[in-house]
């Protein structure tokens, strides 16, 4: 079953459409009496996993510098506001932060972003009976192999091999078993 669709454009600036207010606002309403927004979507899914005690999805999906990775922080926004987790235990900021090594491995400079995620990623949350946050894990896949050999122009590698070339003079970098 497929159920919303949302299509969301990156306006590459801050806008306070994604305020702790406009949160409120879309919490407890039904699909269709506000504007499409991404806290819309993550309502709906949020009411169904309650309701119907079944797991929900939201896929997010979009080309390079579309906005993907703000679009799912802003949901987990959503649902750590909701749950009453947010102020307890800052999760969308530990699930956001829990892998800065994947960040270095899997992220690059493209012509339309400097911090680019190349690769795709998997965001499980769980919740409680009462519907609270109360974990999270991210899994990733299809990394973007091609990027090691080759970057198009005006782009780059992987963050990890740039931070790794900057690190070359440090004693910890010799017990890597790496070579100039």
């Amino acid at each position: 079953f497929l159920g919303i669709v949302l299509v969301a454009i990156n306006p590459y600036e801050q806008l306070p459409i994604y305020e702790q207010d406009v949160i409120y606002a879309y919490s407890g309403q039904n699909m269709g009496d506000m504007d499409p927004h991404i806290f819309a979507v993550a309502e709906e899914a949020y009411k169904q996993m309650a309701r119907d005690e079944k797991n929900q999805s939201i896929i997010v999906s979009g080309e390079s510098g579309a906005g993907k990775t703000v679009s799912a922080k802003y949901a987990m926004r959503f649902f750590a506001t909701v749950g009453g987790s947010a102020s307890e235990t800052n999760i969308e900021a530990k699930v956001l932060a829990s892998s800065p090594i994947m960040e270095a491995i899997g992220n690059a400079k493209t012509t339309r972003n400097d911090n680019s995620s190349r690769f795709g990623k998997y965001i499980q949350i769980g919740f409680d009976r009462r519907y609270h946050i109360i974990g999270a894990n991210m899994r990733t896949y299809l990394l973007e192999k091609s990027r090691v050999v080759f970057q198009a122009e005006d782009e780059r590698n992987y963050h990890i091999f740039y931070q790794l070339c900057a690190s070359a003079s440090l004693p910890e970098f010799k017990e890597l078993g790496l070579s100039k």
